[in-house]
């Protein structure tokens, strides 16, 4: 089994609705983002799980949409709140959709050093 794991980061703000009953103080994160790929079959005849540059090119574009923004404006967090694990599910529904042939096992979203929250798809039958 194979593992290849793609890093990114970007700034932005956001808050969370309803904290405790009360929005949260709007405040920033220099956040990381790290998409991660599992497979047995490597494709031929370059002999890798996934292109690395395209790969990092399509996580680019995805968090273009919320580099240095105010994220709770951005659709779907303008009614969705941006917390870590829905900016990670976000994350993996759009690379789902920009590039269908090569699914993420796992997203995981770090708001800081210390603390992060993943996605992994429920690939039950």
């Amino acid at each position: 089994m194979y593992e290849v794991a793609i890093d990114k980061k970007f700034s932005s703000a956001h808050f969370l609705r309803q904290y405790h009953g009360k929005d949260e103080p709007l405040h920033g994160h220099n956040w990381k983002v790290r998409v991660e790929f599992r497979g047995a079959d490597l494709v031929k005849p370059e002999e890798y799980l996934v292109d690395f540059v395209e790969m990092s090119d399509v996580l680019g574009k995805i968090i273009s949409k919320i580099d240095y923004t105010h994220i709770n404006t951005v659709p779907p967090f303008d009614k969705l709140n941006p917390s870590a694990e829905n900016v990670a599910r976000w994350i993996y529904d759009e690379f789902v959709r920009l590039s269908p042939n090569a699914r993420p096992c796992k997203v995981t979203v770090w708001e800081t050093e210390e603390c992060c929250a993943s996605y992994l798809p429920d690939i039950r039958p």
